[in-house]
């Protein structure tokens, strides 16, 4: 389509729903959250709101993750909650299970949850994904907006009431429980150079179950298509666009604009879900039960393969470009043309189903659920082909199935509580519990093509050696005691005892408290210890990872291999928390929040840098000051390891450790006042977040490098500012956010040697998001808007200066490949402004 076409396909379609639609009648839709919600997430004493917890939570409702424009609620977050910060997009299998993080933690720092029940995460482990590396957590993406009723965000640490995971806080998602009613959307929208173009389709309806029932179901439906970065391969041609002196005269077709618009960016991706949510209560026992069922067939662009890449030429490595005499004919297919663009596809499966019942025997109110939840993806390399199969077979599949992940999750609660007059100024709740958790990794296979030396370009399938199931159980009881000693007084103790089956057990503890001066000035403050157990991916994720040139195999950190370099199994992280904060209303709808945290982790888990055996067929001598084993150790770890590889210059290894401790210090603010008007209302929000991170100690200096360090304390902005106002008047309604993002940083290297390392920075910045929307009938609403309206990009990494650069080797600092790419670890992604338009059909 050309550009902005998928805009004007929406505003004919919303045309035509107006029109049909002009004498519906539906009740406008709800005004955000005053902090007079009643919440259950950071609490479980009953009746408690938003705006009088002893812990910081934002609740976020309906009418504010409605007009956010992009269907997706990492999306979402990222505008709303200062401390969220989305993956914007990934590197091989991550594109398709992009992460976030919470007061700049990993994603795993973070419990996810719905209803109030622990979900499932995914099988996808990101390896190579800078500040995200180790991320196995849920995919908030398989949670469809127009399920949600709200998200309840706690942001402080809770693992004492929670468990693992909630070291940085909860996001809550409470579905929809209406009975009646519901609502149909329909969203277009691309970016502005025309690429990612996205088209959406949504419902929710509400059912009574009889006369004490409900069932909420809501079916979703989403299409979005590549975008790319960069305009050419340094390669290939020079930046005028002319060939290169070292590529053949041959390769004519390649110059100029040919190569633009190849080099992967986001992945292109097709999602289908349905949500439910149901409950009956049958006079004092009510049942319930919610879950989901998601189909996504996902596509992501690889690095460009240069035709003399599959030749059957025997001085052929498919490494660098000369200009010796080049046959086409000896070359594989369009190969001997154009080149290739392999892309790695996924199809993932997922669901989850909860059941339970909850009610009330002689005043003590109880919970009882079960919950199992699964993802599986396939891994599949297409458009691709085996170099070396060829060249010693003449033939080659082009595409290859790699294997496949899967992870299961069956978690059972049991959760009791009961409110007791014990002569203080309030209730005292007293509640405990117990939970069990069994979960199953597995590791699938690919086939012969794919492992056949070094696979298929870009992915190599997974070997039998990589191969394997693996899992554990968990058992944990808990306790929590909250009371008001005295009047506005509220103190909140809890503690937990977890036992692991495959590496022991932890106790952890959680007390908070609140004082209310009065009705206008409260503090509050949290002391807490946490933990993280290591995910099963972390554990026993492996894979061999082979190029041309090289291999690095990522060993599981308890394997025999792994333990021949002095690694062994991965032990939970510790935390300590510390927050204290302020809460004023100095006049009435007024409402500002401030708190500050000190969060330490220690053992933090880290994925090494890539140990090496040989460089240029060297054995390495290894560095025993910084805990780097010498070559031949790393060679006698791959033999251990039992993987065939060829005989290639490089060889290395990789995996995860405990390997750093940690200190984050940051702030929360946050303030929200209404303003009326005789002509209408608006809604002011102001929000800002400061975070910095610092790596205290680095057990392991040689291989948790410099840039590794870089990724976890500069590579997310350390503050972010969000100004917010929703005003509405009659049927219109106009929606601004500006979002200011401090600079963010990492270490990066030239692709030249000897070169030192240099500071990508990508500066602070900016960021429009603006919405208009006019209500045509009670029931039709048509908006149209743009998330970073000034298609504002991340910077283009700067010239190397100083050096010779030959013929074809990147002229960056940091060794792209690619003319005129922007930085990826930007906090607003490198597809620059979105553009939408949306109709919401209610009934």
């Amino acid at each position: 389509m050309t550009r902005l076409s998928a805009l004007k396909l929406s505003l004919i379609l919303a045309s035509s729903w107006s029109a049909c639609a002009m004498a519906q009648d539906a009740p406008q839709e709800p005004q955000t959250d005053d902090g007079a919600a009643i919440i259950v997430t950071g609490t479980r004493a009953v009746g408690m709101s938003a705006a009088d917890s002893a812990a910081p939570v934002q609740v976020l409702g309906e009418a504010a993750l409605a007009k956010v424009g992009q269907p997706n609620l990492n999306q979402a977050l990222t505008q709303i909650v200062p401390s969220f910060t989305a993956q914007t997009q990934g590197t091989d299998m991550s594109n398709f299970a992009l992460s976030a993080r919470l007061r700049g933690l990993s994603p795993n720092h973070t419990l996810v949850m719905v209803n109030g029940k622990r979900r499932h995460g995914s099988s996808i482990l990101q390896v190579i994904a800078g500040p995200f590396q180790g991320s196995a957590a849920p995919s908030i993406d398989l949670i469809p907006p127009d399920a949600v009723d709200h998200i309840e965000i706690l942001q402080d640490g809770a693992a004492a009431q929670y468990g693992t995971d909630a070291i940085a806080g909860v996001i809550n998602l409470i579905l929809k429980d209406q009975t009646e009613g519901g609502s149909f959307k329909m969203t277009g929208g691309q970016y502005y150079d025309s690429e990612g173009e996205l088209f959406s389709v949504s419902g929710n309806a509400g059912f009574k179950l009889g006369e004490d029932g409900f069932f909420n179901v809501t079916a979703f439906h989403r299409r979005q298509d590549y975008t790319s970065t960069g305009t050419g391969q340094v390669q290939i041609t020079k930046p005028d666009g002319t060939l290169q002196p070292t590529v053949p005269a041959q390769w004519s077709n390649l110059s100029g604009d040919a190569l633009a618009g190849i080099n992967g960016g986001q992945a292109k991706s097709e999602l289908s879900l349905l949500f439910y949510n149901m409950g009956y209560d049958f006079g004092g026992i009510e049942f319930y039960s919610f879950g989901d069922i998601s189909h996504r067939v996902g596509y992501a662009k690889q690095g460009y393969r240069h035709p003399s890449r599959i030749c059957r030429v025997p001085t052929n490595t498919g490494g660098s470009i000369t200009t010796a005499p080049y046959d086409p004919s000896l070359c594989l297919g369009d190969t001997g043309i154009n080149g290739m663009v392999p892309q790695q596809k996924v199809v993932q499966d997922e669901y989850s189903i909860t059941g339970g019942v909850r009610g009330d025997v002689a005043d003590w109110n109880y919970d009882f659920g079960v919950t199992y939840g699964s993802d599986k993806n396939q891994i599949y390399t297409i458009d691709s082909a085996n170099r070396s199969l060829y060249q010693n077979t003449g033939f080659t599949p082009t595409d290859f199935y790699d294997g496949m992940f899967k992870l299961t999750q069956l978690t059972t609660t049991l959760d009791i509580r009961k409110e007791f007059d014990a002569g203080m100024a309030g209730p005292l709740t007293f509640a405990f519990g117990g939970e069990y958790r069994r979960e199953r990794y597995t590791i699938g296979a690919g086939d012969e093509g794919s492992t056949y030396l070094e696979g298929g370009q870009s992915f190599p399938g997974y070997q039998a050696s990589d191969a394997g199931t693996f899992g554990r159980h968990v058992k944990a009881v808990y306790a929590n005691v909250i009371l008001e000693p005295v009047d506005r007084w509220t103190v909140d103790i809890a503690g937990r005892y977890e036992d692991y089956s495959d590496f022991g057990d932890t106790s952890i503890g959680k007390i908070t408290t609140r004082y209310d001066f009065n009705d206008a000035i409260a503090i509050r403050g949290t002391a807490s210890t946490g933990f993280r157990a290591p995910t099963l991916q972390e554990g026993n994720y492996s894979a061999t990872n082979v190029s041309p040139t090289g291999a690095v195999l990522q060993l599981p950190p308890s394997s025999a291999a792994a333990q021949l370099l002095g690694f062994s199994a991965l032990k939970p992280e510790k935390s300590t928390n510390f927050s204290a904060g302020i809460v004023l209303r100095p006049i009435p709808k007024l409402a500002v929040t401030l708190d500050g945290y000190y969060i330490k982790i220690k053992d933090r888990i880290a994925g090494t840098a890539q140990i090496r055996g040989t460089v240029n067929g060297v054995i390495q001598p290894g560095n025993a000051a910084t805990g780097v084993p010498t070559g031949q150790q790393v060679l006698d770890a791959i033999a251990a390891r039992g993987v065939a590889i060829d005989n290639v210059p490089n060889l290395g290894v990789a995996t995860f450790t405990n390997g750093v401790d940690t200190r984050t210090m940051g702030l929360d603010f946050s303030a929200s006042y209404p303003v009326m008007f005789d002509f209408g209302r608006l809604d002011l929000t102001l929000a800002a977040n400061y975070t910095k991170t610092k790596v205290t100690k680095n057990r392991i200096p040689g291989l948790f490098s410099a840039q590794s360090v870089s990724y976890l304390e500069d590579a997310s902005p350390d503050y972010k500012i969000g100004w917010g106002g929703l005003f509405t008047s009659g049927k219109f309604s106009l929606n601004l956010r500006e979002t200011f993002y401090g600079s963010s940083s990492i270490l990066v290297f030239p692709a030249i040697s000897g070169a030192p390392s240099f500071t990508g920075v990508v500066k602070a910045t900016a960021i429009t998001d603006l919405e208009a929307g006019y209500d045509f009938t009670d029931s039709v609403t048509v908006s149209i808007g743009a998330n970073n309206l000034f298609n504002k990009r991340p910077e283009v990494p700067k010239l190397l200066a100083g050096y010779t650069i030959a013929p074809g080797v990147s002229p960056y600092v940091n060794g792209s490949t690619t003319y005129n790419s922007p930085y990826g670890h930007g906090a607003y992604g490198t597809s620059g402004g979105y553009y939408y338009a949306r109709i919401d059909f209610k009934f």
